[in-house]
């Protein structure tokens, strides 16, 4: 290892004193000034691992649905999945090492990682639109440098594309081919093949309206057009042209506020949808005939999908259990009703079980129903979240069954929730277990929880810290959206106290 190499460019990425960062689900985030000395450390890591595992490591420089100001980065393992968590915990060591620590971690690593340092290193690098993302990128580059890995640039990407190149180049493209057109061409082939049925039987065009939150998903969309069927007709809004990057727009704008995003004009019963940053998140909603929003969020998209997939089995006559994985934050209804048909799991070690089912039953397809069948696991069968890959399997679905946006949202109603946020001096202080559905520290915040949500009919209430800033994220869902709001604010107000808030307490929302 060139330690000298390594002490030289990180001169160049001084550390700001007093930072201290946690790498969790969402990678690291910030603001993008105090990050240039991560990007150069994960650089460093990325080639460890990838030394470690044998295998092409990427590296996305992103934010997701964060304000434009701020940036992020996080690593992608060998087959596109998230990276390993006893990796995530030197990536926490290594963000916050003095200068003088960096080589006694690096040569910790190696050690109990067995990294053979003679193996050579190969990167993937992406990143999203925001003005502080290219100089990022080259920081990245420059850990890589240090210690003599080799890199591709793809440039601006989105996070999913980044994850399935990954995966591609690891599986020796069996997976498909490690390049953006690649993955054009893979989904548009699958959607095509899908929905050949649907779009011969002259419905005429489909029409889908997409707010792409001023983020990379927007340059993506357009030059994957030309590869969609003709019958697909999609338009573009906050493309990146005139707004900031998710300001007033984006999935995540769209789901915590229930309203359609700035710059999207909806007409009764027209279905539109939107993307987040880095388009690893989507949900779609409409206006009704009475000017109501309604969303139609990420458990309707999972209900939808598994319903469908649970049909083309029975077609096929084969007798495959199914589980659906759900987060804390799916709603009750929701849960209820995959409940009359599937299983419902919570737990990482049961979504690990079931990708591997995934993977082997379809070596085991039958006729036109299992074609159908490998197409719609073509289109969702990525490792994270796909904005673009669940847009297409979402509107073949609606298409095959002849769905409207309404009559796909009137499978089962919403029970009314509220989330909420709580600053707090130190969002550690709060410890869940049960999936993140319940809390464990601090003492008596569980206790408060049991007690509020025993107040109103059908309702539930759970808390959980951000992975990325000093908040705590409070859910509360109940029998009127009234209870709701009311519960959620309690909470808030529980946390607040007993979870060492800052600033004003927590106002009640309506």
């Amino acid at each position: 290892m060139d330690f000298e190499a390594v002490a030289k460019y990180s001169a160049l990425h001084l550390k700001p004193a007093g930072l201290s960062l946690q790498y969790g689900t969402a990678g690291f985030r910030t603001k993008a000034e105090r990050l240039d000395h991560v990007m150069y450390r994960m650089g460093l890591l990325a080639v460890l691992r990838s030394m470690q595992t044998k295998a092409t490591i990427g590296v996305m420089v992103t934010a997701s649905h964060n304000p434009e100001e701020d940036n992020g980065v996080k690593l992608v393992d060998p087959l596109g999945e998230m990276l390993t968590s006893a990796w995530e915990e030197y990536a926490t060591r290594l963000a916050n090492a003095k200068e003088e620590e960096i080589q006694s971690i690096l040569i910790e690593i190696c050690q109990k990682e067995v990294v053979n340092l003679h193996q050579q290193a190969s990167i993937f690098i992406g990143r999203d639109t925001r003005p502080s993302s290219e100089k990022l990128s080259q920081s990245v580059i420059d850990g890589v440098h240090a210690l003599g890995g080799h890199y591709l640039d793809y440039g601006l990407v989105t996070t999913p594309q980044l994850h399935y190149m990954v995966c591609c180049q690891n599986t020796q493209e069996h997976y498909g081919k490690a390049t953006v057109e690649g993955y054009y061409q893979k989904l548009s082939k699958a959607f095509g093949e899908l929905t050949k049925q649907a779009f011969s039987s002259g419905d005429g065009q489909r029409y889908l309206k997409i707010d792409c939150a001023n983020g990379v998903g927007a340059l993506k969309l357009k030059e994957m057009e030309r590869y969609l069927p003709n019958k697909l007709l999609i338009h573009l809004y906050n493309d990146g042209t005139k707004e900031k990057l998710n300001h007033l727009c984006g999935a995540d704008f769209v789901k915590v506020h229930q309203k359609p995003p700035l710059g999207l004009d909806i007409k009764p019963n027209e279905r539109c949808c939107s993307f987040d940053g880095d388009a690893d998140r989507i949900v779609y909603y409409y206006n009704d005939a009475a000017g109501r929003f309604h969303l139609v969020d990420g458990d309707k998209i999972a209900t939808l999908i598994s319903t469908f997939i649970r049909e083309l089995l029975i077609k096929i006559e084969q007798s495959l259990k199914m589980a659906v994985i759900q987060t804390a934050y799916a709603n009750g209804s929701s849960t209820c009703y995959l409940e009359e048909t599937m299983k419902v799991l919570f737990n990482k070690a049961a979504e690990e079980k079931i990708r591997k089912m995934a993977k082997e039953e379809k070596e085991n397809q039958k006729r036109e129903a299992a074609k159908m069948l490998e197409n719609t696991i073509d289109l969702i069968n990525q490792t994270v979240g796909d904005a673009i890959s669940d847009m297409l399997v979402i509107e073949a679905i609606l298409a095959l069954k002849g769905l409207t946006v309404q009559q796909w949202d009137a499978i089962y109603t919403d029970l009314p929730n509220r989330q909420l946020k709580v600053k707090v001096a130190n969002r550690r202080v709060i410890d869940t277990t049960d999936a993140e559905r319940r809390a464990v520290t601090p003492p008596g915040l569980q206790e408060k929880i049991d007690e509020l949500v025993k107040k109103y009919r059908l309702s539930r209430a759970f808390v959980r810290p951000s992975g990325t800033e000093d908040i705590v994220r409070v859910y509360a869902e109940a029998d009127t959206q009234e209870n709701a709001d009311s519960l959620a604010h309690e909470v808030s107000l529980a946390v607040y106290h007993l979870a060492g808030g800052i600033g004003e307490p927590p106002q009640l929302v309506f």
